[in-house]
């Protein structure tokens, strides 16, 4: 990973549910072919994104209960969370543009 997205559980309640702003989380797995080949999308989404929504990378095998309390079954899983709650997800390797689109309508 290039930028620094990575999430902890720890981290959760403040960095996503507290967050003022939208924020896209890639629930993702170091062995998920498709999980390494959305993630120059995903970063460059964090960029172009920034002051408008967050984006963070939580790793389903270092975060296990984390991805069970969302019920994240398949990877890579992009979930959108606004005011605390899940508002949108998208499961499978998108495009840029589809995963950009997911984001923004929650802006």
């Amino acid at each position: 990973m290039g930028a620094n997205l990575a999430l902890e559980a720890s981290q959760f309640d403040t960095e996503v549910l507290n967050s003022d702003q939208p924020v896209l989380v890639d629930f993702w797995a170091t062995w998920c072919r498709p999980c390494i080949a959305i993630t120059p999308s995903v970063e460059e989404i964090a960029t172009e994104m920034a002051g408008k929504a967050k984006v963070f990378k939580v790793d389903v095998d270092q975060n296990q209960e984390l991805a069970s309390q969302y019920d994240i079954m398949s990877i890579p899983a992009l979930v959108v969370f606004k005011g605390g709650k899940e508002v949108d997800r998208m499961v499978g390797a998108g495009s840029k543009a589809d995963i950009k689109a997911l984001v923004e309508k929650h802006v």
